[in-house]
């Protein structure tokens, strides 16, 4: 049974989210227009290539929105994953960037702590979150003032009370226009748009990050347990979404 098949249902709301995040995205895109003619988008979109980012390239596009997209492509994601970013890349409207770990730092974390540091302790967990995602983020978003995510409250518990639109952090407003959509939601939409989406969700993936850190869940299981799944913490964040989250302190 494929994702659709099994998620594709829309709650009765629907239509009111998709038009209010239709508006969220459109007001975004005017609010952050560039100075000038020719200079790049002023925001830009968070695709994970997850299910929710799919849908939210999709509305750029569609949309015609001045917004940029970039992916972190971490050296460590499922094969599945990059073909959809190859798919991604040839497919859309908005130019789609790529950001990569500084390779020689991440080569020497790999020969220092081993390449299954991330099992060892959430602090090399974390550390290698650090190298793969958070340095790369900090270029992705250098020189824009807002960005979006595909955060939705019913993703865990530590998502519970994400806001439509972020001002907590005064350097940049971040958007998170799905926040209120549900997982049926979500897959109604990219099924009545054929949006592609990485095969893994249809292998019970739900939430799909860097290969060595990512498994399948069973039925009943929360939404991110296939993330970190080693670890005891109920919270389970590579750092991206965290507010006040220093990056790790990292040997070179």
């Amino acid at each position: 049974m494929s994702a659709i098949d099994l998620n594709a249902r829309a709650s009765s709301t629907f239509a009111q989210k998709l038009a209010d995040t239709q508006a969220l995205l459109q007001q975004a895109a005017q609010d952050y227009t560039p100075r000038q003619s020719g200079d790049a988008p002023r925001i830009t979109l968070a695709c994970s290539l997850g299910a929710e980012d799919m849908v939210l390239a999709h509305l750029i596009n569609n949309l015609q929105l001045n917004i940029g997209i970039f992916v972190l492509e971490t050296g460590q994601l499922h094969a599945e994953t990059l073909a959809l970013l190859e798919r991604l890349q040839a497919s859309s409207r908005a130019p789609v960037q790529v950001f990569k770990p500084v390779q020689e730092v991440a080569i020497q974390f790999v020969e220092r702590e081993g390449k299954d540091a991330m099992y060892k302790s959430i602090a090399l967990r974390k550390a290698c979150c650090g190298i793969r995602k958070m340095e790369p983020l900090g270029r992705a978003l250098a020189g824009k003032d807002a960005w979006i995510t595909g955060l939705r409250r019913e993703q865990s518990g530590a998502r519970a009370e994400v806001p439509s639109i972020d001002r907590s952090d005064a350097a940049k407003v971040k958007y998170n226009p799905l926040a209120d959509w549900t997982w049926g939601d979500v897959w109604f939409y990219i099924a009545q748009n054929k949006v592609d989406y990485n095969p893994l969700h249809d292998q019970f993936y739900p939430s799909i990050g860097c290969a060595p850190c990512t498994r399948a869940i069973s039925l009943g299981e929360d939404f991110r347990a296939g993330r970190w799944w080693w670890e005891d913490e109920t919270a389970k964040e590579c750092g991206l979404h965290v507010k006040a989250s220093p990056l790790p302190n990292i040997k070179s």
